[in-house]
């Protein structure tokens, strides 16, 4: 402002505000007029616009009622309507406050805390034994680490840490306070403490059963940052100590003269974190490079100790046993660690990759205002990372983004033990997936190449410190995804250790050993049905399909290479235990095998056929739903290999199918036309496939002739001697083994051949299993029945003489007989002979054999019917009653008598149901 509006300025704001100002505008003036004045002697004047000195501390105000009625509405949505993102957004604000040293970031940190041990929902879920939401656990995640942070910022004072400590102490002891793997107690010892400066441990929490997600920030009370070597370390890039000899396990220097930092690694990485959150992103770079190089430096320690031990120097912790290597325990399975770094609460790893990458973003290399690296990974493409040499202790070609590269490599090959509990194991996959899905936007140069090779090495000859070296526990993490990045990485570069790691992390221990043979496909039941054998996997099925992915990665590469394909099917046959994932690999195959461009790969073929050939073998004896789809899958791609292919799997069908999919699917698969085309067979191959299809069906027509008679007959109809052979086991099983139904099915398939004999001798033996009782008047049978009745009079009377005993013994049911007797009384049986000849006879009479005897059992239901259904009648029966009596009387007609036992039936009736006037009164209205 110029002069005049300064002035303007100045009498409005006193006039404003006279009341409140003017004896201080007084005040003020006088001062200004008096030369020897203080306020004179100072240039300028203070502006209370422009906000703190940069030394002072930042101190703005904090609405808190605002923040907890926020939380508390979040908390309440439950993680819909967004909810989850604003609580990040909130954590993200503290993380800001934090970075910009405004002492309100622990303020407003309570206050979140205090809404969430709150939040009525935890005692709920506590009651009924159910796990919080998977979001809503990375939510209390994310408020554990922000303690973390707070509590290790290293310029607070001890009255604030004190304080601190006493509130997260309150939190910890509280019932619902939720615990820090999920929901299984952790047995691990105080890690954080288990440190050169730990002597002052505080042990409150030691007497508490379960970590909770606040223990490590009490824990973290304990650390300080006194440590002179720490503090130089951090303040310095120039800190070197090239007469120190780098001899022992914990040295300060390494043989460079370079500062190592030996600290519980999370630990050590969580002063990282807090550096970074705090606003000092160059002391957090310099202990980040003095911790990758401590990692290093370990890493190759580890390596010659184990190539010492291999050698036979080993000592009482020996691994091997005359020459065999043993699987380590479960405690000394990696001398490094007692847990995991990746899928760890502190994720030291991500903090270390975060911190190295940070530092070589081009936009901005001057440290002030960083972009926080994690929430650039979304568009992390558009980024460019250089590799700048800007650090002392870097070697020579080395930058920030191949230490980055390597720091993750080295968590992610990490030998470590599954943890307990469902979250913590899920953790552990996704923690895993995100640092791989960092890692793959960095494109690979020569430099990040050489890294790769290197520590591919490390890992494949590090033995236990490794989880791909040749000796892990049993229940170490699996590498399958780790080992499938590693494979597309190293392939194009180093085909030969790309395919020796993939091949060595295609093992899954957990599934071998004390595992049971057969079929593994639904492993989740298994913790439940052999407790003792299997530890609690939750993410198994996971775990297995990231194996599968790895398998089906390396066949997909080795198309064309005859050697390598043979060894990952090698590996794959003794590595995957679930028939639905060989069963993929083997579809997979296929498909690789038989791309359109260009001509079928025949060694991939016979990969994808022998895997589906095990999938058979592994299945035969097993429930699968899919079984149907895969047997039909297999005859296709057996199609695809060739005509010798078909030939074997009929050949060794009992190993491979039940007898119905041999002959339902397999066998006439084979023998259908498109087949034939397909395979361009001449009429000798043909022959030859077609004895087999037989030689099949007869064996499994002997084995299961109630399922595969029929498609024994069918398969043999054009050879005699096979064909005869397929009804003589149909005749022989008839007496025992086979159903009504199944007989009648094969007498109809005889007739419609052009066998009414035999299928008139199939039919009187379905006639002998058949018992239709008086009320079944809607069988399905029935109409067999009629059908054998009919072929029976076509046949000629002699037929129908022999079948009508079976069908009064087998029917009882009025309706069913009466409609037989009608039928047969129309024609003269054998009107139409076997050759077509119209034969001549009379109509069969009623009063002789064999009508007379059908006829009296037809009258004889009609009465016990009667008699049955008078029992239970009811009124609104009573009309569709009189209606069966009419029909009953016609059939009492046809006997010459049969009017007289008609009415002396009524008779009966009316005597017997005289209690039932209204019916009674009914009968007499139609009957007399």
């Amino acid at each position: 402002m110029n002069r005049d509006q300064l002035q303007k300025f100045v009498q409005y704001l006193i006039t404003v505000h006279h009341t409140e100002v003017l004896p201080t505008a007084q005040k003020l003036a006088d001062e200004i007029l008096s030369q020897n004045s203080e306020i004179n002697q100072v240039h300028g004047a203070p502006d209370p616009t422009a906000g703190a000195s940069i030394d002072d501390e930042n101190c703005w105000h904090l609405d808190e009622e605002q923040v907890q009625e926020q939380v508390k509405l979040f908390l309440s949505q439950g993680g819909y309507h967004g909810s989850g993102k604003q609580l990040n957004l909130l954590f993200a604000k503290v993380r800001e406050m934090l970075k910009m040293r405004d002492s309100n970031g622990a303020r407003m940190l309570t206050l979140i805390t205090e809404q969430f041990m709150a939040d009525p929902r935890l005692s709920l879920w506590r009651q009924q034994g159910t796990a919080m939401t998977d979001k809503y656990r990375q939510l209390w995640d994310e408020l554990g680490a922000l303690w973390m942070c707070i509590v290790l910022n290293p310029h607070c004072k001890l009255e604030q840490k004190t304080s601190w400590l006493k509130q997260l102490k309150k939190w910890n002891s509280v019932d619902v306070c939720p615990w820090e793997d999920g929901n299984h107690g952790g047995e691990l010892p105080n890690l954080t403490n288990a440190l050169p400066q730990g002597a002052n441990a505080n042990q409150d929490s030691s007497n508490r059963p379960h970590r909770t997600v606040f223990t490590r920030a009490i824990e973290a009370c304990d650390l300080h940052w006194q440590d002179s070597h720490l503090q130089h370390i951090i303040s310095s890039d120039l800190y070197t100590n090239y007469c120190y000899h780098d001899d022992t396990e914990n040295s300060l220097f390494d043989s460079r003269g370079w500062p190592l930092w030996h600290e519980h690694v999370p630990t050590a990485c969580a002063r990282v974190d807090a550096l970074r959150s705090h606003g000092y992103p160059r002391e957090a770079l310099r202990l980040a490079i003095a911790i990758v190089n401590t990692l290093r430096r370990q890493q190759q320690k580890q390596l010659e100790m184990f190539r010492t031990q291999k050698k036979g120097d080993c000592g009482r912790g020996c691994l091997y046993w005359n020459g065999i290597p043993e699987l380590p325990h479960k405690s000394i399975t990696s001398i490094t660690n007692l847990e995991g770094w990746v899928g760890h609460p502190l994720d030291p790893v991500g903090t270390l990759f975060s911190s190295l990458m940070e530092a070589c973003l081009t936009e901005d290399e001057t440290f002030s205002g960083l972009p926080d690296f994690t929430e650039n990974m979304g568009q992390c493409k558009s980024l460019e990372y250089h590799h700048l040499p800007a650090h002392k202790f870097l070697e020579e070609g080395e930058s920030y983004v191949t230490l980055a590269v390597e720091v993750a490599l080295i968590g992610l090959g990490q030998q470590r033990i599954m943890p307990d509990g469902l979250y913590t194991q899920e953790k552990v996959c996704r923690n895993e997936e995100q640092l791989i899905s960092k890692l793959q936007e960095i494109e690979l140069d020569d430099t990040l190449v050489k890294i790769f090779r290197k520590q591919a090495v490390f890992l494949l000859e590090a033995g236990p410190y490794s989880g791909l070296g040749e000796i892990i526990h049993r229940e170490s993490v699996p590498m399958h995804t780790f080992a499938k990045y590693l494979f597309t990485c190293l392939l194009p570069h180093d085909a030969e250790l790309a395919y020796k790691i993939a091949l060595r992390a295609m093992r899954l221990l957990v599934l071998e050993s004390t595992a049971p043979t057969g079929d593994l496909t639904r492993p989740h039941h298994i913790a439940s049905v052999v407790p003792n054998r299997y530890p609690r996997w939750f993410t198994l099925s996971h775990i297995e399909s990231q194996q599968c992915e790895l398998a089906s990665t390396m066949l997909t590469a080795a198309k064309g290479d005859v050697r390598r394909l043979e060894t990952v099917l090698e590996s794959i046959q003794k590595n995957i235990h679930s028939s639905s994932h060989i069963f993929k690999l083997a579809q997979d195959a296929f498909k690789i095998a038989t791309l359109m461009d260009s001509l079928p790969d025949i060694t991939l073929l016979k990969v994808s056929l022998e895997l589906g050939l095990q999938v058979m073998r592994m299945t035969l004896s097993t429930l699968n739903w899919r079984r149907r789809e895969m047997v039909r899958w297999l005859v296709t791609c057996a199609t695809e290999v060739g005509v010798y292919a078909l030939d074997s799997i009929m050949q060794s069908w009992f190993t491979l199918f039940t007898p119905t999919e041999a002959t339902s699917i397999v066998a006439t698969t084979v023998m259908s036309n498109s087949t034939i085309v397909r395979l361009h067979l001449d009429c000798h191959q043909q022959e030859k496939l077609a004895s087999s299809a037989r030689t099949l069906a007869l064996q499994c027509a002997m084995k299961d002739p109630q399922n595969c008679a029929l498609s024994a007959l069918t398969l043999c109809e054009k050879d005699h001697i096979a064909f005869e052979t397929a009804y003589q086991i149909v005749l022989d099983a008839a007496t025992t083994g086979m159903s009504y139904t199944q007989l009648f099915t094969i007498a109809r398939y005889m007739e419609h051949r052009g066998y009414p004999m035999r299928a008139y001798k199939l039919a009187t033996l379905a006639m002998t299993h058949l018992n239709l009782s008086y009320n079944q008047d809607t069988h399905p049978a029935i109409n067999d029945v009629l059908w054998a009745c009919a072929l029976s009079h076509s046949l000629g009377k002699n037929e129908l003489a022999a079948i009508i005993p079976l069908v009064v013994k087998s029917v009882k049911c009025a309706t069913v007989l009466s409609d037989i007797l009608r039928r047969c009384t129309l024609t003269t049986p054998g009107m139409v002979g076997l050759h077509g000849r119209r034969n001549s006879g009379k109509l069969m009479s009623l009063d002789k054999a064999p009508l007379r005897q059908l006829l009296d059992a037809t009258i004889g239901a009609y009465i016990n019917t009667t008699h049955s259904r008078l029992t239970h009648i009811s009124p609104r029966h009573y009309s569709e009653f009189i209606e069966f009596l009419s029909k009953a009387r016609e059939t009492f007609l046809m006997a010459h008598d049969g009017h007289i036992q008609f009415t002396q039936f009524i008779d009966n009736l009316k005597q017997i149901y005289k209690g039932k006037k209204k019916l009674m009164m009914l009968v007499r209205e139609r009957f007399g």
